[in-house]
Formats: C-alpha cells, sequence, structure tokens
C-alpha cells in the first residue's frame, strides 16, 4: 500500500503519547519530529501491526545523527507516534543499504 503523506500539517501528542517514548526509550518528541523532515527516511508499511488502524515504520535519523525507528498512524492531517526507539543492529544495516 502506498502512503499518502502530501497533506500532513503537524504531529498529534496528546496524554496518550505525550511522554511514553521518553519514559520507554529516552526519545524526546522532538526527536521524532525530526526524522520526519531528514534526509534518508525510509518509511514500511507495518501490516503486521495494522490490524485496528493502518501504521507504518519509519527509519530515519535526527538533526544530531542519532538513528530511530518511529512507529506512527496518521489521523486526519497529523502523524500519530505509537513508538519511537534507537535502530537496532539489523534496522542500522537496513537503513544504511537503502538510503
Amino acid at each position: 500500500m502506498k502512503a499518502e503523506f502530501g497533506n500532513i500539517v503537524g504531529f498529534q501528542w496528546d496524554e496518550g503519547n505525550i511522554d511514553k517514548n521518553l519514559i520507554a526509550h529516552n526519545v524526546e518528541n522532538w526527536e521524532c519530529e525530526q526524522v520526519f523532515f531528514n534526509e534518508s527516511l525510509l518509511v514500511l508499511d507495518d501490516p503486521k501491526h495494522s490490524s485496528v488502524e493502518t501504521r507504518w515504520a519509519a527509519f530515519g535519523k535526527t538533526d544530531s545523527g542519532r538513528l530511530l525507528t518511529v512507529i506512527f498512524t496518521k489521523r486526519g492531517d497529523l502523524l500519530r507516534v505509537i513508538s519511537a526507539r534507537d535502530m537496532n543492529r539489523k534496522e542500522r544495516a537496513f537503513h544504511e543499504a537503502n538510503r
């Protein structure tokens, strides 16, 4: 499935996800957002976790070069981050090979 992201105007942060990634993986919300604006961003469908709503996995880097995997969904014209963490070794190799 080809995702359409041309009409995105921002990110959805609320009680459900405002500090979840900071607590679980030491990833700040602004780092999650930076991933979507930097070169070498790879976005793949995540059908395994898309039973309730369509989800995608983004593989990219922050302004400081931190490599993150960000699982997200689209809600209207906003992106909602489900989870974000440092890329594991396999993901880093995939990102390097496909950027």
